[in-house]
């Protein structure tokens, strides 16, 4: 069976930041993810997993305005110089929280752009942040996200994502192979994860079409862990998913 880590951007929510921590090793989990660790110093969440016994497998990269509609800044072009700034603040957290991963977001199709326009930033932002990570043994992630919860992302299919994981060209690039977007955008999510079994970088699970528990709503996620099994993943796997109530209340299909 795979390992689970909590994702506490979305789990125990019910708590400050910093206490989602010993919350989530007492609920049984042994590691963390997390969107933006970045209103806080690295000394201060460092102390939280370290008292709690828990590894940090994840977290993103600073992606620009969030609160003025940002979703990422790789490939948008003209915040070249923002995104190296990201990748250097990201890497500065990451070497204290001693992080093995981190994803990328590749941003919105600004206004009156096409993608065309935005891919040649995208490449050239990749190659340099993963570059920069490689360096310090740190896996690159990108992730396809479907355009019903975020309209105008640039990345939305797993094809689309080995793609310019071919374009980068580096072995530290992998995909974040999220099965809730994935239903969403494509469908066909066994036959995905077998096809770009050797790119999967981390696997994230919810719920669809509501986002909540993954025990709940059209996706089968016994026989998705089985194939995982099968197919020799080792890594994490992230429950971004917002609990439908209190976290603890729904951790059955955990245990």
């Amino acid at each position: 069976m795979p390992r689970f880590a909590a994702n506490l951007s979305f789990q125990f929510q019910e708590l400050p930041f910093l206490d989602r921590f010993a919350a989530a090793a007492s609920a049984g989990f042994r590691a963390v993810e997390f969107m933006f660790p970045y209103d806080h110093p690295p000394a201060a969440i460092a102390e939280r997993l370290t008292a709690a016994g828990l590894e940090n497998v994840l977290f993103n990269l600073p992606a620009g305005n969030w609160a003025a509609g940002d979703r990422g800044l790789a490939g948008v072009p003209g915040r070249e110089e923002e995104f190296r700034s990201s990748v250097a603040t990201a890497l500065s957290y990451a070497s204290v929280l001693k992080t093995p991963r981190l994803h990328a977001m590749a941003g919105i199709v600004p206004q009156g752009a096409t993608r065309a326009d935005c891919h040649p930033t995208y490449i050239a932002s990749l190659r340099y942040a993963a570059e920069q990570l490689a360096a310090a043994g740190i896996t690159l992630l990108i992730e396809p996200i479907n355009t019903r919860d975020m309209p105008g992302y640039f990345l939305n299919t797993q094809s689309q994502a080995a793609e310019i994981c071919a374009a980068v060209g580096l072995p530290s690039i992998k995909i974040q192979m999220d099965c809730y977007h994935m239903q969403i955008a494509e469908g066909d999510i066994a036959t995905k994860l077998r096809r770009y079994s050797a790119l999967c970088g981390h696997v994230q699970i919810a719920g669809v079409p509501e986002r909540h528990e993954p025990d709940t709503g059209e996706i089968n996620y016994p026989y998705l862990f089985r194939l995982l099994d099968e197919l020799g993943y080792e890594g994490w796997i992230g429950c971004e998913y917002r609990p439908a109530g209190n976290t603890l209340d729904g951790l059955g299909w955990l245990k």
